[in-house]
């Protein structure tokens, strides 16, 4: 048995499928300022490529996240500056080095190939679209770098659209737009033309119910949790857990505690992969097994008792074998869903290259 899984050991018949699965997580810090060491096996970063070829993770998204500051001219232009600067980082997280083997994957396709060839798949994303001021073209430029989906917060309102979070310390007051600004529905228009998923964890729900209504291509919540097990303001609620149904959209289950538990009176909050697992039950429960995925946001925060890092995904797929799920559910859990969302915000993409343009 292979002893990277012997902290808590798996089954074997769990290390099996897990390695034969495309799994993807779907939400990762890189560590910034940038060290150069994606292909390093490090002890400060709970994912890095070794750490993914070891645990058998096929895929991560990574991001560019970029904290939320003031909502002016000169914080907007630095930011900007900022984010692009991470997803060159990231883009240099190719090639091959200390015998592990990675692509920057900006399309379904490629991401398929790399993972046939044993290649694990990079997708560049942006978390906060603050890191696109209040210019929509940066989104080209972010498209052009190979990201995937942009999240439109992170903690505090931004020129797009209104937070889970506000931020008294930056001026905001509870609501800002009452959901997404006239910006923030041009920047949903733009991400669905260059065929970026609108990411709505961090969003308020009103935010996040307009940007269901506003977007032609379901929308994801790359890194959230269920809000009626866990009754936090980063959660979705039942009514957005069914909109997400509706529109086809996706909630990827996230490995942070106090999204996944309520704090006990005493003592420290702790969660396990089992507490992760019954945010997934809830879902398939009251949506079906194709709108939920999974998620770390390793090296921003996520990490469980028993999936400390990239090396320990198995823990997972062995709990979800335990509870009865199945090889296609497992697989769905653990990017099918996912891709299936990617896909489809390709189509639009090209649907809207190709769709005649009418003068108004």
């Amino acid at each position: 048995m292979d002893t990277v899984f012997a902290q808590p050991a798996a089954p074997q018949s769990a290390i099996a499928l897990h390695r034969d699965l495309l799994t993807l997580d779907s939400h990762i810090d890189i560590p910034w300022p940038d060290r150069a060491d994606a292909f390093d096996d490090t002890p400060s970063r709970k994912v890095d490529l070794p750490k993914m070829q070891r645990g058998g993770m096929s895929a991560g998204c990574f991001v560019a996240y970029t904290a939320q500051g003031p909502v002016t001219a000169e914080a907007h232009k630095q930011v900007q500056q900022e984010c692009l600067a991470m997803l060159d980082a990231i883009n240099t997280m190719q090639g091959t080095h200390n015998g592990v083997s990675a692509a920057i994957c900006s399309r379904v396709a490629d991401i398929r190939a790399a993972h046939a060839k044993g290649v694990i798949a990079v997708i560049p994303a942006v978390e906060n679209g603050y890191g696109m001021g209040d210019d929509p073209a940066l989104l080209k430029a972010f498209q052009k770098r190979g990201a995937r989906y942009v999240t439109l917060t992170h903690n505090g309102h931004n020129a797009l659209a209104d937070a889970a979070i506000h931020r008294p310390s930056l001026g905001d007051t509870p609501q800002k737009h009452g959901g997404l600004s006239a910006l923030g529905r041009e920047a949903v228009r733009e991400m669905n033309r260059l065929g970026l998923l609108v990411d709505v964890s961090h969003a308020s729900k009103q935010t996040m119910l307009q940007a269901v209504d506003a977007s032609a291509t379901p929308v994801v919540a790359s890194h959230s949790c269920v809000r009626t097990l866990c009754d936090h303001p980063r959660n979705l609620d039942d009514e957005q857990l069914d909109a997400l149904k509706a529109s086809g959209g996706l909630i990827q289950i996230t490995a942070m505690p106090a999204f996944l538990k309520p704090k006990p009176e005493e003592g420290k909050r702790s969660a396990g992969v089992a507490d992760l697992v019954d945010h997934i039950d809830y879902v398939v429960r009251r949506l079906g097994p194709a709108y939920v995925g999974i998620s770390s946001d390793f090296d921003g925060g996520g990490a469980l008792s028993d999936w400390q890092d990239a090396m320990q995904g198995v823990n997972i797929t062995a709990e979800l074998m335990r509870r009865g799920y199945d090889r296609s559910e497992i697989a769905a859990f653990w990017g099918e869903n996912f891709l299936r969302l990617l896909e489809k915000a390709e189509q639009v993409a090209e649907q809207s290259e190709t769709a005649p343009h009418v003068a108004g």
